[in-house]
């Protein structure tokens, strides 16, 4: 009772109140605030996985990041960057390379305008070590094929049937169409990896989710990761909250909070 914790759910976190098991709670490091914990979990958990368990990140390899200025993209850069020497790739729309560059993403690519496939090749015409692909569809073949011998591919969603203001059901169609399969020889002969990522599914390891959590907040605790904040509504604003995300204006995570900020409640007042 009285312990600050961080809370991991799948859902129904979006209230003022809410009761989830003790195996879902962590304590939060000291220094560390409610934003940031809130920001910590789901992306960091996510991003360390990926990176350390599956994609095996050593010191002087390469990794290309997708939504590189998103929730789990932040949290990728600023863990790639506790290992010696690793080249980030990040694909972002450009007015976010600036803020890509100051994390220590060596390579911004505005997916909008270029061929992110072509601008990684121009820089290492071998391709990449690690791609995380939350993309899916036509893209996961794009990254499998950017991948160096021995490159580890780990796909952790399928943003691209989230097309535009809603769901375009040819859209969706075309992206599953066009999601990428694999046999067992092809990996066998291109000496290839692909791994596939939900943390929704990793109810019961709760051993295992106990570990990587402990890990983060040791970096967190000696400054290596800090949850980047893009900003913070009010659960009366989710509406703007929500359009901030689907508009692809948010450099970090997007946060939610019962109540606004003291501060802007004064503001609004006068």
């Amino acid at each position: 009772v009285g312990d600050k914790v961080m809370v991991l759910a799948r859902s129904g976190l979006w209230q003022e109140v809410v009761n989830v098991p003790v195996s879902q709670t962590f304590p939060m490091p000291e220094g560390m605030s409610f934003e940031e914990a809130a920001a910590l979990l789901v992306n960091y958990i996510t991003a360390y996985m990926i990176l350390f368990d599956f994609g095996n990140l050593r010191p002087n390899q390469s990794v290309l990041i997708h939504m590189a200025a998103g929730g789990v993209g932040t949290a990728a850069i600023q863990l790639c960057k506790t290992v010696e020497n690793v080249t980030i790739f990040g694909t972002a729309s450009a007015s976010k390379h600036e803020s890509l560059k100051e994390s220590g993403v060596a390579h911004p690519i505005d997916y909008r305008t270029m061929d992110y496939a072509e601008e990684v090749r121009k820089i290492s015409p071998k391709g990449v070590d690690i791609v995380l692909d939350p993309l899916g569809g036509s893209d996961t073949s794009k990254a499998f094929h950017l991948l160096k011998p021995m490159g580890k591919l780990i796909t952790y969603g399928v943003a691209n049937l989230l097309t535009g203001q809603k769901k375009n059901l040819m859209a969706m169609a075309k992206t599953w169409w066009n999601q990428f399969s694999i046999t067992a020889l092809q990996l066998l002969h291109q000496n290839k990896a692909v791994c596939g990522y939900h943390l929704g599914y990793m109810d019961e390891e709760v051993e295992l989710i106990r570990s990587v959590v402990a890990q983060l907040v040791n970096l967190y605790s000696q400054g290596k990761i800090k949850p980047k904040i893009d900003s913070v509504w009010p659960f009366d604003q989710v509406a703007e909250a929500m359009r901030q995300m689907q508009e692809k204006k948010n450099v970090g995570k997007v946060i939610l909070v019962p109540e606004a900020p003291k501060e802007e409640s004064k503001k609004a007042e006068n």
